[in-house]
């Protein structure tokens, strides 16, 4: 299905492709974000990748609009749905459960299962990372097993801490920052999804793939900084 191109007020276009959390649908936004910049077409100012969807920002002084609209049309008509990851999967420790994971019981509650069967269906996924948002560092990561998909929390915490896992609906993910939140958080990593201390500060790209592993307390406390 080709996409449609939306403008978004005088300086902007949204291209859409579909309304699923799909990984082929994402792919092929991924790969129309890679065209437009590699084009480097003047007056675009910035390409932001979604689930479904790429914002095309311009300043309407500079740009060609017609020519840009054009392009649009012509590259999402063309845009590839391969999901091969192009690294290898980024592995993230996870304590589950206890004080890290204080939502863990509810989600197996909501599930019909026990805490440790939601752990093992957690880490047997593999998680593509469709897009960034909310927080510097924040990846929504997809698609979950649908057996131990949950609800948000009918009222956000007013704090999370920085590097809890959580779970809504079809996606987990981790807070980068402590931040209020309502996601069902199952555990927390010692590894730091966005640092701008970094010489690259995101963990995480859109297009990359995730997997989870257990590790128990005294690992957490003792994986490095």
């Amino acid at each position: 299905m080709n996409p449609r191109v939306i403008p978004a007020g005088d300086a902007a276009f949204v291209v859409e492709f579909d309304e699923a959390i799909d990984p082929a649908v994402n792919a092929r936004v991924m790969d129309l974000a890679a065209t437009l910049r590699i084009a480097r077409r003047p007056g675009v100012r910035d390409i932001v990748p979604t689930y479904r969807s790429v914002a095309v920002y311009f300043d309407p002084l500079k740009a060609d609009v017609i020519a840009l609209q054009d392009l649009l049309v012509r590259e999402g008509a063309t845009a590839a749905a391969s999901v091969e990851a192009p690294r290898p999967a980024v592995r993230i420790p996870v304590c589950y459960g206890g004080d890290f994971g204080p939502d863990l019981d509810a989600v197996a509650g909501h599930a019909g299962l026990t805490g440790e069967e939601v752990v093992r269906i957690h880490t047997a996924g593999t998680y593509r990372v469709f897009m960034l948002g909310f927080l510097p560092g924040f990846a929504y990561l997809g698609v979950l097993d649908p057996r131990i998909g949950a609800p948000r929390l009918d009222a956000p915490r007013p704090s999370v801490p920085a590097g809890s896992v959580g779970i809504a609906g079809q996606q987990t993910g981790i807070y980068p920052t402590e931040t209020p939140g309502g996601w069902r958080v199952i555990g927390r990593t010692p590894v730091k999804p966005y640092d701008a201390e970094r010489a690259s500060p995101f963990l995480l790209n859109p297009g990359d793939v995730v997997r989870f592993f257990p590790i128990d307390r005294r690992e957490y406390e003792a994986w490095p900084a």
